[in-house]
């Protein structure tokens, strides 16, 4: 069977099975993903996966507050592409919710990259979520990659906590 159809196929089930699934106390989850994602429409970078057991993008914060700094989860989610490194695509901001709520992507092994127009494309992505702690050092280049201003770097002076990402496999939309 096509790859393609049989993803697609996964992608309908899994929205199917788990658009109101439980969660660990056995309360219904509210967040329900708003539309049937046709896979035809994306294309892949890294290693194509299944997308069963995709979580929305609520889902994932909760899933990001409830760990502490050094934890990971591998899970698989959708999200908002917010921004992407300016000099080659070799990682991606998604939002999380809200302006102040982001994912830090990076991807495995520096086997790939995405495209750098990629802003505001729709993304499924594949990994390792984690909670860290990234240095002054590695934030001033972050932004440096990202074409931001001398004085912007310059008020980068402390670590922060973010929501880290390392993707198998990213699907954006097209």
């Amino acid at each position: 069977m096509n790859n393609k159809i049989l993803l697609g196929t996964y992608l309908l089930l899994a929205f199917s099975l788990f658009g109101c699934k439980q969660n660990e106390k056995g309360k219904a989850n509210t967040s329900e993903v708003a539309e049937i994602v046709n896979i035809e429409e994306y294309e892949v970078f890294g290693e194509e996966f299944s997308i069963e057991g995709l979580l929305s993008s609520q889902d994932m914060i909760e899933k990001y507050n409830n760990m502490e700094v050094g934890d990971s989860l591998e899970v698989r989610f959708t999200s908002k592409v917010h921004s992407v490194c300016q000099k080659k695509g070799c990682w991606m901001i998604l939002d999380l919710g809200d302006d102040e709520t982001q994912s830090f992507v990076k991807f495995k092994d520096y086997d790939f990259f995405v495209p750098m127009d990629a802003a505001d494309a729709d993304a499924i992505i594949k990994g390792v979520a984690y909670k860290s702690e990234t240095s002054v050092e590695e934030l001033k280049h972050y932004a440096e990659d990202a074409k931001k201003s001398k004085e912007e770097i310059a008020k980068i002076t402390k670590p922060k906590v973010e929501y880290t990402f390392l993707a198998d496999g990213v699907y954006l939309k097209k």
